[in-house]
């Protein structure tokens, strides 16, 4: 519902009394669903790391760092937990909405922080597994990977859904092992 009023009315037009309103519930009732209305929009893609981290976990153990890190973050494009008419609204006010952009920077640091422990393991590293600790190859790793996620999908929005986002998230990949 609240997806379907920032589609025909943008986001910042639209307020948390018309949300509610919409769904049939009190504003009191809608905070405590999301904090705020960007977590309406972000709320399960900040859930989205775990489904990454837990897929690279499952990634075979004599898979490089970068491909299973890669692979482990398809489960977002194979996957999404949006459903497919709501994706390209959800990208374009992620994109151009700078509140939901700036969260949306924050999201991808809390992925790296989240990712970045199982990728140090897959290279072998020998330091402190803690955030603090782990190692810089595989925090780069992790920012890398999820710059590729981010440009895919602006390419994507901007072939209107004609190129798919999942052949330009591997080429984006492979574009950076070479």
């Amino acid at each position: 519902m609240a997806i379907k009023l920032f589609a025909e009315h943008g986001f910042d037009s639209v307020t948390t009394a018309q949300i509610a309103a919409e769904a049939g519930i009190s504003p009191r009732s809608f905070f405590r669903y999301f904090p705020t209305k960007e977590d309406v929009v972000l709320g399960s893609l900040t859930d989205s790391g775990t489904r990454v981290r837990d897929a690279l976990a499952a990634r075979p153990v004599d898979e490089s760092a970068w491909v299973a890190l890669g692979q482990a973050m398809h489960v977002l494009i194979d996957r999404p937990v949006y459903p497919s008419e709501d994706l390209e609204v959800i990208a374009r006010i992620i994109l151009e909405t700078p509140s939901i952009r700036a969260r949306d920077q924050e999201k991808y640091q809390q992925w790296e922080d989240l990712l970045a422990p199982g990728v140090a393991q897959r290279l072998g590293s020998t330091r402190d597994s803690s955030v603090v600790g782990v190692d810089d190859r595989a925090r780069a790793m992790v920012g890398a990977a999820c710059a590729c996620l981010r440009i895919s999908t602006e390419r994507w929005l901007r072939s209107t859904g004609a190129e798919d986002p999942a052949l330009i998230f591997d080429e984006l990949l492979l574009s950076l092992r070479t």
